[in-house]
């Protein structure tokens, strides 16, 4: 079938597939780096005892069938090793069956550790990860031009990333309607980056240029994608320097990588082949049979599953980063639905002395991302994703956010748990576990200009209250 393939694509496919598997690979390196302290057997949120009470058809995942610390790790680094392979090429130097295996692969070893990942994986740019690496199975490889279908359902993903996220701005914040939010995004944004400063700083009617332009990217130029060339790849290519401006503005993990590299299926392969002087791709055979007839009950699957996502597109009730079924499949995105005004910061503190009075000295842990030393710049750490500090934001929010895991995570620091003490940038008891540990919450704000000249720090944070009263354990 003549028209079941796109010649045209090549270079966009294996751009696509190499940088996909690269995002693979920060998450697996995620995962195998942060399980202990989150979800491990002694873990904040262990995984046995979230599979005694979740079945197996809720959260399909092969750690069900077995758990220990030694075999996730072993799963996760085995993940991050055939990712690797995948950047590499391997995927394109074996068979097409092959290839599809490895990244069948991909999916189910990422799916099972995102499937008991609990709180600390509820992050839309998980699923996302997960269904554009479903599409990558149908995708091909160097044996095989790129099915046109498969290039239309990622062009699909990608429209559902932006439009649903356009969609949620503005039925929510009414910031976002007279172009304000980006007044204080920069600002209370879950974890800045080091120009996150810059950014909020720029003068206000900028501010509101920036916000517009949102609009269009995430309202308008989405319905590009679905357009004849050269109008896609202009589209896409407009999501795409969106997108990295949002990157240089903040860490939102792979999310803006993520969408980056699914724009690529709207790009025109062959103009930008000969856009940078590469040889011609040398034509090749029809397509087996049986790898046409997967393509097509694929592109089903996805059109039946696709109900969902566009019902919730549609419905005043729009929710945004929810997935309709436990493979990931198809979900619905979105993003910033409302902006927070202000910044609140949960502070965590602990103290060696044996009583708690007045004159008590506590000394303070650092995060390696959330703010915390107000003279300390904003570090970059995306796509890495900081697990435990992006929790500790929503904290900031509400306690309710903390409700399962905050009280685990103080008695970790009570007994200097390794793990646990390897997620944070400075232990401020490294001989001997402190006594009594607290939290109180403080209101951050950005420093003017004439403040940072003046102190040096970034940051201003004013005393709220107290978040959690001076906590030890007990002693039997």
């Amino acid at each position: 079938m003549e028209w079941f393939t796109a010649s045209g694509y090549w270079l966009s496919r294996l751009v696509l597939q190499r940088a996909l598997a690269a995002l693979y690979l920060v998450a697996f390196t995620t995962a195998a780096l942060q399980f202990r302290a989150l979800f491990g057997e002694r873990g904040i949120l262990p995984v046995p005892r979230f599979t005694e009470y979740v079945p197996l058809r809720r959260a399909p995942s092969v750690f069900h069938l077995h758990y220990s610390d030694r075999f996730f790790a072993a799963w996760a680094w085995g993940g991050a090793l055939l990712s690797a392979a995948v950047v590499a090429g391997a995927a394109d130097a074996v068979p097409l069956w092959a290839s599809m295996a490895m990244w069948a692969a991909l999916w189910v070893l990422y799916l099972s550790i995102v499937n008991v990942g609990q709180t600390w994986y509820g992050f839309g740019w998980e699923s996302l990860l997960l269904e554009a690496g479903f599409l990558a199975v149908f995708l091909g490889n160097a044996r095989t031009d790129p099915p046109v279908l498969v290039l239309w359902l990622l062009r699909w993903l990608l429209f559902r990333v932006e439009f649903g996220a356009g969609l949620i701005k503005i039925r929510g914040d009414s910031c976002w309607r007279d172009l304000t939010c980006l007044y204080y995004h920069h600002e209370t944004q879950p974890m800045p980056g080091p120009l996150s400063w810059f950014f909020h700083r720029l003068p206000k009617p900028l501010h509101r240029v920036e916000t517009a332009a949102n609009h269009v990217a995430q309202l308008v130029v989405p319905f590009g994608l679905f357009a004849p060339q050269p109008v896609a790849s202009v589209a896409a290519g407009l999501i795409i320097c969106t997108q990295f401006w949002l990157v240089a503005s903040g860490n939102f993990s792979w999310l803006n990588w993520v969408t980056i590299v699914l724009a690529l299926a709207a790009v025109d392969g062959s103009a930008a082949a000969d856009l940078f002087s590469l040889p011609a791709h040398a034509p090749l055979g029809a397509p087996p049979v049986w790898y046409e007839v997967l393509v097509l009950a694929a592109t089903v699957l996805v059109v039946v599953l696709s109900w969902w996502p566009v019902r919730n597109l549609l419905s005043r009730q729009q929710r945004m980063n929810m997935s309709f079924n436990a493979f990931h499949l198809v979900n619905t995105y979105g993003a910033f639905g409302s902006i927070n005004r202000s910044r609140y910061e949960v502070v965590v503190e602990g103290t060696d002395e044996e009583k708690v009075t007045a004159q008590t000295v506590w000394k303070e842990y650092g995060f390696k991302g959330k703010p915390g030393d107000v003279r300390r710049l904003p570090r970059q750490y995306a796509p890495y994703h900081l697990r435990l500090d992006w929790m500790m934001w929503f904290a900031g929010i509400s306690p309710a956010y903390a409700r399962d895991w905050f009280g685990p995570f103080v008695e970790r620091l009570l007994t200097n748990d390794p793990p646990t003490l390897r997620l944070l940038r400075h232990n401020p008891f490294p001989q001997a576990p402190p006594t009594h540990v607290r939290a109180r919450l403080y209101l951050y704000r950005f420093t003017t200009w004439r403040e940072l000249r003046e102190t040096g720090a970034w940051w201003h944070r004013t005393l709220e209250r107290e978040f959690l009263p001076p906590a030890a354990l007990r002693r039997s």
